[in-house]
C-alpha cells in the first residue's frame, strides 16, 4: 500500500464502526426505551467526548505519532461503540459514550493532518477522497446493518462482528503507518494542551460545520425519520442512511480533481446549495422514493466542504497546523454530533419534519462567509518535488 493509502484506512475503519453503531439507532432506542429527547441526550454525551477528544489530544497525538495514535485511536473508538449495546440500561451506557466520543475526536485530527502532510508531499490535494473512505465505509456498513436489522440480528452480534473485523483489518494496514514530514512553511512552534479557534478561523468553522449539520441529519435520523413518517420496513428505513453514504463517497472520491481546477470557493458554493435542495426535498417528501432522493442530494452536497475547510486551516501559517486542525475540528464536529441531539428536540416537540427545516439556515449562512476558503493550490512552495499521480 502507498503511504496515503494507510492513512486513508484510518477513516474507513472508523467509519464501519461508527457507521454500524448509527445505523442501529431505532434498535438502541427500543431496547433502552428512549424517546427522541432522551436519545439525543445519549448523543450529545458522545458530542461531549468528542470535543474533549479535538481540544485536548493535540500534544498526545504529536507525541504518540500517526501509527500508535491509529492504533489507540480507531481500536479504542470500535471498542467502546461496540460495548454499548450490551449495556443493561441507558445510564450504564453513558461513560461508553463518552469515551467512544474522546477516541473519535482524536482520530479525527491524526487523519487530517496526515492528510493534509501527505498532500503537500504529493503535489495535488486528496483530503476529499480520503473523507471519501469515511464515507464508503459508512455506506457499505450501512447497507450491512440494513440487512441485519431486516434479518433481526442483534445489535450487540452486529457490533461486535465489526469489532472483529476492524481489529483484524487495522492490526495489518496500520502496522506499517510511518510518520509525514511536516510541511515546510508549518509554524514552528509546539502545539499547546488546548485548542481553540481564533477569530480568523470562526468563519471557516461555520462554512464546515453547516454541511456536517446536515450530514448528522441524515445518518442519526434518516432510519428514525423513515419509520415514523412512512412507516416502512427496517431495510427500507436503512436504505436512507445508505443512499446518503452511497452519494456523498462517490461526491468526495472523485472532487479533488474538481477542486484544482475551479478552485475551493465556487465548488463550496455550488455544494452548500445542493444540500439546502437536499434538506428541503426531505422535509416535504410525501412519498419514502422522495425522501430517499432527498437523502441522496443532500449526500453529494454534503460531500467536499469540510474536507476543503480542513486544507484550508492546516495551511493556515499563524500556528501549529495541528492546533488549527483541532479548533476547527471542535466547531465542527461539535454540530455534526450535537445538532443531531439538538434536532431530536425538535423533532419529540414539533415533528420530524421540522427538524430538516432547521438545517437550512445555518446552510445560509454558510454560504455568505465561503470567501473563508482561499484559492489556494495543493502544492507548497519549497515542498520537495511532486509525485504525479497515477492511473
Amino acid at each position: 500500500m502507498k503511504p496515503h493509502d494507510r492513512i486513508f484506512f484510518i477513516q474507513f475503519a472508523v467509519a464501519l464502526s461508527v457507521g454500524a453503531f448509527l445505523s442501529r439507532l431505532p434498535d438502541l432506542q427500543r431496547k433502552f426505551g428512549l424517546a427522541e429527547g432522551e436519545l439525543g441526550l445519549l448523543l450529545a454525551v458522545l458530542s461531549l467526548g468528542v470535543l474533549c477528544g479535538l481540544t485536548f489530544s493535540v500534544k498526545f497525538i504529536e507525541r504518540l505519532g500517526a501509527r500508535r495514535t491509529a492504533f489507540v485511536t480507531v481500536f479504542g473508538a470500535s471498542l467502546f461503540l461496540a460495548l454499548i449495546p450490551w449495556m443493561p440500561s441507558a445510564p450504564s451506557a453513558v461513560p461508553l459514550f463518552f469515551i467512544a466520543g474522546i477516541f473519535t475526536g482524536a482520530f479525527e485530527i491524526n487523519a487530517n493532518i496526515e492528510t493534509d502532510r501527505h498532500e503537500a508531499l504529493l503535489g495535488y490535494r486528496i483530503m476529499s477522497r480520503a473523507h471519501g473512505m469515511w464515507s464508503l465505509g459508512f455506506c457499505l456498513t450501512a447497507l450491512v446493518a440494513a440487512g441485519m436489522r431486516q434479518a433481526a440480528v442483534s445489535i450487540e452480534l452486529h457490533t461486535f462482528l465489526i469489532l472483529v473485523i476492524v481489529l483484524i483489518a487495522g492490526s495489518i494496514v496500520f502496522s506499517g503507518i510511518e510518520n509525514a514530514p511536516k510541511r515546510r512553511d508549518a509554524h514552528p512552534g509546539h502545539a499547546p494542551l488546548i485548542a481553540f479557534p481564533t477569530v480568523g478561523l470562526l468563519p471557516l468553522c461555520l462554512v464546515g460545520a453547516a454541511p456536517l449539520l446536515a450530514e448528522g441529519a441524515s445518518v442519526d435520523w434518516s432510519a428514525i425519520y423513515m419509520r415514523d413518517v412512512f412507516a416502512v420496513e427496517p431495510f427500507v428505513g436503512g436504505l436512507g442512511v445508505t443512499v446518503f453514504s452511497l452519494l456523498i463517497a462517490i461526491g468526495r472520491l472523485g472532487m479533488d480533481p474538481v477542486i484544482d481546477r475551479f478552485n475551493p470557493r465556487p465548488v463550496a458554493i455550488t455544494l452548500l446549495g445542493i444540500t439546502a435542495i437536499g434538506v428541503v426535498m426531505v422535509a416535504t417528501a410525501t412519498h419514502p422514493v422522495v425522501a430517499l432522493a432527498g437523502f441522496g442530494v443532500t449526500g453529494i452536497g454534503c460531500s467536499s466542504v469540510y474536507p476543503l475547510t480542513i486544507s484550508a486551516a492546516a495551511r493556515r501559517t499563524d500556528r501549529p497546523a495541528a492546533v488549527s486542525v483541532a479548533a476547527l475540528g471542535q466547531t465542527t464536529f461539535l454540530v455534526f454530533f450535537a445538532g443531531p441531539p439538538l434536532l431530536g428536540f425538535v423533532a419529540e416537540h414539533v415533528g420530524i419534519r421540522f427538524s430538516y427545516w432547521a438545517v437550512v439556515p445555518v446552510l445560509a449562512a454558510a454560504l455568505l462567509l465561503t470567501r473563508a476558503l482561499a484559492a489556494d493550490p495543493a502544492a507548497i512552495t519549497g515542498q520537495p518535488d511532486p509525485v504525479q499521480p497515477h492511473g
